[in-house]
């Protein structure tokens, strides 16, 4: 990814910071959830959706053993190895483990992150070493 692509997905992803979550939704400044700001962020930068996403639960423990969001980004976005990721990169993590991979983020900058997680507004966080070890893909927005 460019310096300038990165920059405008940073920003983009800035500009969710306090929206409210909520579940399933996708629309800055009233609601969105962690996939919601992914989505409104590639909405802006790209100018088009990247698919419609199918319902999904909130439940983090999920077994059933699909690799939906990481198979999704993988359809949108470029993967890129774990320990190259960068400012703009989308982050995606497994919680727990030999669960599926049920949350995202946007990489602000080496140590911060953009998300949105139930019980708070998108907001831009440390990307500590309790994110790092949950960390199940990683992919770039394409030039």
């Amino acid at each position: 990814m460019t310096v300038e692509m990165s920059g405008c997905v940073v920003a983009a992803a800035r500009a969710w910071i306090g929206t409210p979550y909520h579940h399933q939704a996708s629309v800055r400044g009233v609601g969105a959830d962690c996939l919601g700001l992914v989505r409104g962020v590639y909405r802006e930068v790209m100018g088009r959706d990247p698919e419609v996403a199918p319902a999904y639960s909130r439940d983090w423990g999920e077994t059933d053993g699909l690799e939906t969001l990481l198979n999704a980004a993988g359809r949108h976005l470029v993967s890129v190895p774990l320990n190259e990721i960068a400012p703009g990169d989308v982050i995606v993590f497994r919680l727990r483990p030999r669960m599926v991979a049920k949350h995202a983020a946007i990489l602000a900058t080496a140590e911060t992150m953009i998300h949105a997680m139930e019980g708070t507004a998108a907001c831009e966080v440390a990307f500590s070493a309790w994110w790092r070890r949950r960390l199940a893909g990683a992919f770039r927005f394409p030039d």
